[in-house]
């Protein structure tokens, strides 16, 4: 990690978002880093749930074993494998056996949508996440994850329009809230012009994070030129201050 970098953000995080949340970060390695490993759970586990503790400053290290979420396995890179008849898992489930979702019309709608869903796999045997203030030196750092109010997300969103010419270079695609946060970002990372990405729709993670919360994650790239843009941007002006304001009086600490 460039140690320099991670003062400079932290430096203006504080000038211009004062109070909000600082983000986490992830990356592979088949090393724990120094990160909790979090244990194989007896049932079933939201991703986004175990990211709760890292908002609160602890670092985690997850691996195949470690995810209890078919899911969750599947958009961190752990497996290719889908749950039997998860098109009617996704859909409107089957009569006495399946409780549907219902997050997409009909099975036919969900296979031709799992058609064009991109497939990951994980470089390394762990996932390593952190908050951006335990970053230390031998961090690697693949994409920049916020969990941000409407205020702060709308600083982010503008920050990372500032250098593009193009209308569409923050995306929020349909998918699972650990599949936005990590799948779609990682891969973006290969783009010449990588895009960042709004998350958190997905029903099912919402009780894991506050209710006036989003997410917004950014390959480490491009989230690296928001960082080099802020102090000439849009965030030097009164129009930016008057949100400030209000994001400084109104942030209060997750927990």
């Amino acid at each position: 990690m460039d140690m320099e970098l991670k003062e400079q953000f932290e430096d203006l995080w504080r000038k211009y978002f004062n109070g909000a949340d600082l983000p986490m970060i992830f990356y592979y390695s088949d090393h724990d880093m120094g990160a909790k490993r979090m244990k194989a759970p007896s049932g079933h586990q939201c991703v986004i749930a175990l990211l709760a503790q890292v908002r609160k400053g602890t670092s985690i290290c997850l691996d195949r074993d470690s995810i209890g979420c078919p899911g969750g396995r599947r958009y961190l890179g752990f497996s290719m494998e889908i749950m039997p008849n998860f098109e009617y898992f996704l859909s409107y489930g089957i009569p006495g056996k399946l409780e549907g979702e219902r997050y997409k019309k009909d099975p036919e709608l969900v296979n031709r949508y799992m058609a064009q869903v991109p497939r990951m796999q994980a470089p390394a045997k762990f996932i390593i996440f952190k908050r951006w203030d335990a970053l230390e030196e031998s961090d690697e750092p693949a994409v920049v994850i916020f969990f941000a109010k409407p205020d702060v997300l709308s600083g982010l969103f503008t920050l990372a329009n500032f250098d593009e010419p193009e209308q569409h270079m923050v995306v929020a695609p349909f998918g699972a809230g650990c599949a936005t946060i990590v799948q779609y970002p990682f891969l973006e990372a290969g783009s010449e012009r990588p895009r960042c990405f709004i998350g958190m729709f997905d029903v099912s993670a919402r009780p894991y994070v506050p209710a006036d919360t989003l997410s917004f994650a950014a390959p480490m790239s491009k989230f690296r030129r928001m960082v080099e843009n802020m102090e000439e941007s849009f965030l030097i002006t009164s129009s930016w201050n008057r949100v400030y304001n209000r994001i400084r009086k109104s942030s209060t600490p997750f927990g």
